[in-house]
C-alpha cells in the first residue's frame, strides 16, 4: 500500500521518543517531513539522522516538523536519539504499521538472502495533511537539502 502525491494521508499515532506519542491530525497547520530509515545506529541512518539534526532550524523556519521511523524498539531509537543528540522524534514502527502504510517495506539482499527491510524513504506531507512529495530508494548525501528546498518551496 502507498499514498498519491495529493492525496489526505491517514491519520495516525504512533509511541515515539521522549514519551511522546505523535499524531499526525495534531499537526495539521504544519508540515511534517516523516523519514523512514533501515536500522538506528547504522552508518547511513546516523548520517540522514545528523543531516536532518543540523538542519532543524531551517525546517522549523519553514514550518516543518522532522519525524523519523524505523523498526527498531523504543530503547534502541532512544539510545540511537540521545547518542547523536537529535531534536526531533523518532517513531518505534515495530508491529511495521508506518511502513506498511507508507509502503516502504520491500524485499532486500544481503549476503545472498533475501529478507523484507525499509526502503529508505522520505515523504513530506504539506500542512493540510496531504502528500506533497515522496521519495523512495533515498541516497543520503544531498538528500536533507533536497527535502529542504522542497519544504520551503511548498511553505510559500
Amino acid at each position: 500500500m502507498s499514498i498519491d502525491i495529493g492525496q489526505r494521508v491517514a491519520d495516525f499515532s504512533a509511541t515515539a521518543t521522549g514519551d511522546a506519542t505523535v499524531t499526525l491530525s495534531e499537526l495539521r497547520g504544519r508540515q511534517v517531513v516523516v523519514y523512514f530509515y533501515p536500522k538506528a545506529s547504522t552508518p547511513g541512518c546516523t548520517t540522514e539522522g545528523g543531516d536532518f539534526r543540523d538542519s532543524k532550524a531551517a525546517f522549523d523556519a519553514a514550518n516543518t516538523v522532522i519525524i523519523g521511523v524505523s523498526r527498531d524498539g523504543l530503547r534502541a531509537q532512544e539510545n540511537f536519539k540521545a547518542k547523536q543528540d537529535f531534536n526531533f522524534a523518532l517513531i518505534a514502527d515495530t508491529d511495521e504499521t508506518l511502513c506498511r502504510q507508507f509502503g516502504v517495506i520491500k524485499l532486500k539482499k544481503m549476503y545472498g538472502k533475501e529478507h523484507e527491510g525499509i526502503e529508505r524513504s522520505t515523504f513530506l506531507i504539506d500542512a493540510d495533511g496531504k502528500l506533497a512529495r515522496e521519495w523512495r530508494g533515498v541516497k543520503v548525501p544531498g538528500h536533507v537539502d533536497e527535502v529542504l528546498a522542497a519544504a520551503e518551496a511548498l511553505n510559500g
